[in-house]
């Protein structure tokens, strides 16, 4: 399944980027119909992990994705997605029924809100080829030579014990090699507990570079004393600068591993009408970016759009400043494109938004 990315600059120093996820078919009913009432579906792929590395991709990173797909024709269209995208998909598992029994490609259904009616996700992705694989077999040091960067979030361990163990150990792995590596929480209810999630996502943060979200984790104010709260406890989900400030530089202190935090702030006018902001600490500061309005198209992939232009930007060395608000433009001009990912294809369309220039191109 080797192939190369026609995008991509010829630099022998440029970074390879790679991440690790679950790949599921999406279906919608078309025109904003009710599940319900729908006779019919499109059909897409999605999945947090692999809409970064098409967006990526698409921009022109050298970027693969690794997972576990069944082998038929749903799980060969999946990776037949992401290769059309440019993505590398070479290391991706084809798995058997002997080894994935249920031979399932999982499933989520999406239907989309409009105006005040909020979108809504359905999922059917229990025991899919992905969660039934055992990863204890995987050579993790051979997986991720070569490598870069390398991105995770905390929807796969949720999926399974050998998901979770795949996760940790991917970290671990990632730190031993030098990888630079990025996690983003991306809590799912539908999947584990808040206190689950918290507990395994704080495990995680002594290996990453980057942390984009500040929740699902513990910051205990008192780590002898937990009834003396979490720094995070009363801090609104449209925190003031001081408020974010602070809670970065909460979370620095006690993981000085950490070189970047990130996280997007969204305001829901309607259900068709949205705003972003982010907050990004940095090199010990903490910066705020624009604030953009916007009419949605889709709002699936959103987050993910958010992270893959922080990297993007990161691996570019922006400066600080244009890599936060490049990270919330790449997620504005997700909304107006159907689809899980971000497919624009010119860093310099992201630019012009970024800079609010909204003026045709010719």
């Amino acid at each position: 399944m080797e192939h190369a990315n026609p995008l991509l600059s010829d630099s022998s120093d440029a970074k390879k980027f790679f991440t690790i996820g679950e790949i599921m078919l999406r279906l919608t009913p078309p025109n904003y119909d009710k599940i319900r009432v729908a006779t019919t579906f499109e059909a897409s792929y999605g999945g947090s992990e692999a809409n970064i590395a098409l967006a990526l991709a698409n921009l022109g990173v050298d970027s693969t994705f690794f997972s576990v797909v069944p082998n038929n024709s749903l799980g060969k269209s999946a990776v037949r997605m992401l290769r059309s995208n440019d993505v590398h998909c070479t290391p991706m598992i084809l798995s058997t029924p002997q080894e994935t029994p249920s031979h399932r490609l999982g499933t989520y259904y999406l239907e989309a809100g409009y105006g005040i009616r909020p979108s809504k996700v359905t999922y059917d992705r229990k025991h899919s080829a992905f969660a039934e694989y055992d990863f204890s077999k995987i050579d993790l040091d051979k997986l991720l030579d070569g490598y870069h960067w390398l991105h995770l979030s905390g929807i796969t361990p949720a999926l399974s014990p050998s998901c979770k163990s795949l996760i940790l150990n991917s970290l671990k792995k990632a730190r031993e090699k030098g990888i630079t590596v990025s996690f983003d929480g991306n809590f799912r209810s539908t999947l584990w507990t808040w206190e689950e999630a918290r507990d395994f996502c704080t495990e995680c943060l002594p290996y990453v570079d980057v942390l984009l979200g500040i929740e699902p984790y513990h910051l205990w104010r008192d780590e002898n004393d937990h009834s003396k709260g979490d720094c995070k406890d009363g801090i609104p989900f449209q925190p003031t600068y001081e408020q974010q400030d602070e809670i970065f530089h909460a979370f620095a202190r006690r993981y000085p591993n950490l070189k970047c935090i990130a996280r997007h702030v969204r305001y829901a006018h309607s259900g068709s009408e949205n705003s972003l902001k982010a907050y990004m600490w940095y090199e010990d500061h903490t910066f705020e970016s624009r604030l953009f309005t916007f009419n949605i198209l889709d709002r699936v992939g959103g987050g993910d759009a958010f992270a893959s232009g922080l990297i993007y930007a990161m691996m570019h060395d922006y400066r600080p400043m244009d890599m936060v608000n490049f990270a919330v433009a790449s997620s504005a001009i997700k909304h107006t494109i159907h689809g899980d990912a971000n497919i624009t294809d010119d860093e310099k369309t992201i630019r012009n938004l970024m800079n609010m220039n909204y003026d045709i191109k010719r």
